[in-house]
């Protein structure tokens, strides 16, 4: 109830001004699809190249994009290295917050999102690092709040296995709320650098947080300044039970992958009511569906770009892809042309499972046509055409409430993020339903969130 009468408010005051569209670069090394690297278009060098990452950020600042997402994990994908040997995107990438660093030193406006994980990395270095990269960027700084689901990082920090999937996300609520603590160890004005008085810091204006909990202990406080955001923007990927309520508690924005517009209606619908449910506003978490987008000045030559990648999929590849996104139950003697056994077919609550069960209920086909359709970005919704044609479906989605933006996942890098920023963009501005420029200075302005108070303010 309390969520459509916000809804009915707000139409209210879009008869009088058009909801905006807000936009994010997903930039996955070479590119979403798996074999971007053999795209004439695509960075073949990526992983190691932070030029290219730096040329994309000014890309997508032409382009007005809120901001950039960069995906990240603690470990190397593991499983067929016979089949990963030719799909190398998650097994050579940048630091996210180290590469962020160069991408807003060539920059003024766009935003920079990295992945963090909340299972292994101390909160006290997080909570300064993303505080840094918020000076360091005059407030651009935001976190993709991860738990870690893959099992094989636990190795790399010293543990046998990780905590149950409960676990995780009752430590990443405690985690991030020790985090915003951190944030808040000094008020806005705690720094006077006063060379009259010879005071540099009011010391009634340092908060030590002193806390104790199931999972942390830490007593701070921060030894950076209050982040030029309040808090850097946080972000929450993922739709599980879990992750909704979480999202609703602690995001500024969700990252979700749907692959059609009724579920994204029902998810977009259901996050806003529990974001109501938990004492805030609807317009407080912005909810922004990952698009895998192919885009040519005409829909033929789209076409054809996305059956050259389709043609490159080894089927070897092809089964992997299968795996990683079903419980990792071998695949490797299935047949590419024989249609799928419904006996594969996952039955449990994850989220890439359901995904899973969703794309075999539109069309079950062939193990190989089963593949294809994930190849693009797993389980986001698949783009092809020309720039009407792409610009009609995002409007689309935006105006039945699916979505308040998107996560753009270009299929080759940087050919397909130049193509997007070149086609799309000024479509979309034609529209009226996507800015011509930067509102304001801070991520946060700029995607109309608000500036986060201090637990400690008066």
């Amino acid at each position: 109830m309390a969520w459509d009468v916000a809804r009915d408010a707000e139409e209210k005051q879009l008869a009088e001004k058009k909801r905006q569209i807000k936009l994010a670069a997903h930039i996955h090394v070479t590119g979403h699809h798996v074999t971007a690297w053999l795209h004439p278009r695509s960075q073949i060098d990526a992983g190691r190249n932070a030029k290219h990452y730096m040329e994309m950020a000014q890309t997508a600042e032409r382009g007005k994009f809120d901001l950039m997402f960069l995906a990240d994990a603690p470990a190397i994908r593991e499983g067929n290295m016979k089949a990963l040997r030719r799909w190398p995107q998650y097994n050579t990438h940048l630091e996210p917050l180290t590469i962020f660093s160069a991408m807003a030193a060539v920059t003024e406006h766009i935003g920079f999102v990295a992945t963090a994980s909340t299972t292994f990395m101390e909160p006290y270095n997080l909570a300064r690092f993303f505080a840094s990269l918020d000076h360091i960027s005059e407030g651009r700084a935001g976190w993709n709040v991860v738990t870690t689901a893959n099992p094989n990082a636990a190795a790399n920090f010293g543990k046998d296995e990780l905590m149950s999937h409960a676990e995780r996300y009752e430590k990443a609520h405690e985690y991030v709320s020790v985090v915003k603590g951190l944030w808040d160890s000094w008020d806005d004005d705690a720094f006077p650098r006063d060379r009259e008085t010879g005071i540099y810091f009011d010391p009634d204006k340092m908060h030590r947080l002193n806390h104790k909990g199931k999972f942390l202990s830490v007593a701070g406080p921060l030894n950076v300044e209050r982040p030029p955001q309040g808090h850097p923007l946080i972000v929450q990927a993922g739709t599980s039970e879990d992750g909704r309520n979480l999202a609703s508690t602690i995001a500024d924005m969700v990252f979700m992958q749907e692959m059609s517009l009724d579920s994204a209606k029902r998810i977009y619908k259901d996050i806003k009511e529990r974001v109501v449910k938990f004492g805030r506003q609807p317009e407080d978490l912005l909810i922004t569906p990952g698009m895998a987008v192919i885009v040519c000045k005409t829909a033929d030559e789209a076409k054809r770009q996305h059956d050259f990648l389709l043609s490159k999929i080894h089927p070897e590849v092809g089964l992997e892809i299968i795996r990683t996104q079903m419980n990792n139950v071998d695949m490797s003697m299935l047949d590419p042309d024989k249609p799928f056994p419904k006996e594969l077919i996952p039955t449990d609550d994850s989220t890439h499972s359901r995904r899973t069960r969703e794309l075999l209920a539109q069309n079950p086909g062939t193990v190989r046509e089963m593949y294809e359709r994930m190849s693009g970005a797993r389980t986001s919704h698949m783009l092809v055409g020309d720039p009407i044609q792409v610009a009609d479906r995002l409007q689309e989605w935006h105006e039945e409430r699916g979505a308040d933006g998107f996560i753009i996942q270009p299929a080759y890098l940087p050919g397909g993020l130049d193509d997007f920023v070149d086609l799309v963009v000024p479509e979309l501005q034609r529209r009226g339903i996507y800015r011509t420029e930067y509102e304001g200075k801070t991520m946060r302005e700029n995607l109309g969130l608000k500036r986060p108070k201090s637990v400690y303010a008066k």
